[in-house]
């Protein structure tokens, strides 16, 4: 069996790892590292310090399908409908432009990282991994040497890599000889947003009064976007303690993406004062700084996936080859996956 390496565990990755098990059960032993402390990567969910049970979502907000992608990928859409991982959004989003009519939106009342723990429990079997944070690639016979900090290396006969497109260039190794040149120049240009997530977590006495569940911002430098988010996720009527996240502007985030998070925080609480003066102080917070957040320039031509070396195999996939939202996730893991596939 081949030994395949996952790195990332976000949606890309996760469902990946879930096609391998599915249509592949007996060729693969399938192993999963991220270099952060849990699964989701972009599609995050946090838990309140002092209640497990209070989550925010940091990341995307919400799953929107246009009637193409409702129709080509309307499998993975109707299993998540059917597990209740996903439901319709119901709840108002004031400000919120259709770029297309008969759009569908939906949310994940278990926190958008429910999605990607879906598709790593349907991988059943794979070895997931946290807190290993890949830094070298070496050819090694007929396979990958895989090093990361503060481990010892090991061995793979193929290795998926589905990182954001800067972080695959930050590689060492051998990587870079098997790069081609028109590649490198490919994933060169690939560019991405960047911006400061804020979630805050209240106590469950707390009301939040406002006439809606989530809201775009457009008057201020700093808040581009709020959410109640228990009531976005229509979980605000289960008792459950509210939450609130806050989604900065990609110019604020750039302009201050080299800062501290300590030092942004005590800013975009400011700039919140002003958008919702009669916000109450939270009882916790948590202040995410999201480098890459959202793809603003793919690789040429969206191919899903590019393959660095064939024999044995090395190949990238994510939103960098696509585009960022959910259906761009799932076209890249289809793509690879049919590399895969071949390969096996």
């Amino acid at each position: 069996m081949s030994r395949v390496l996952i790195v990332g565990a976000g949606l890309t990755g996760s469902l990946c790892a879930c096609l391998l098990r599915r249509e592949l059960p007996n060729k693969v032993n399938i192993v999963v590292w991220d270099k952060s402390r849990g699964a989701g990567g972009r599609m995050s969910t946090s838990r309140s310090p002092n209640d497990p049970s209070c989550t925010v979502d940091l990341g995307a907000q919400y799953i929107s399908a246009t009637p193409y992608y409702a129709r080509i990928h309307s499998s993975f859409y109707e299993e998540l409908l059917a597990q209740d991982i996903l439901k319709p959004l119901v709840a108002p989003v004031e400000g919120m432009m259709l770029k297309e009519e008969e759009i569908l939106n939906y949310v994940t009342p278990h926190g958008v990282s429910s999605i990607v723990k879906h598709y790593l429990k349907e991988s059943a079997g794979a070895e997931v991994l946290y807190d290993r944070h890949v830094t070298h690639i070496h050819r090694k016979d007929t396979g990958w040497e895989v090093r990361r900090k503060g481990g010892t290396p090991e061995r793979f006969d193929i290795v998926v890599l589905t990182m954001p497109v800067p972080q695959i260039l930050q590689l060492q190794g051998d990587v870079e000889s098997w790069m081609g040149e028109n590649q490198r120049r490919m994933l060169e240009a690939v560019s991405y947003s960047s911006r400061y997530a804020l979630g805050l977590f209240y106590k469950a006495v707390t009301r939040i009064d406002v006439p809606w569940a989530a809201k775009y911002v457009s008057n201020n430098p700093c808040i581009r976007f709020i959410a109640i988010d228990d009531k976005k996720r229509n979980l605000a009527l289960k008792n459950c303690r509210p939450s609130v996240v806050v989604h900065t502007s990609v110019p604020f985030g750039i302009q201050h993406l080299e800062e501290e998070k300590d030092a942004v925080q005590p800013i975009i609480l400011e700039e919140l004062k002003k958008v919702m003066p009669d916000l109450p102080p939270p009882d916790s917070i948590k202040c995410q700084k999201w480098r890459y957040s959202q793809v603003t320039r793919s690789v040429a031509d969206c191919p899903g996936q590019m393959t660095l070396h064939s024999q044995p195999l090395l190949v990238c996939g994510g939103d960098g080859f696509t585009h960022s939202n959910f259906d761009g996730c799932i076209e890249s893991a289809l793509k690879v996956f049919e590399v895969l596939k071949s390969s096996l």
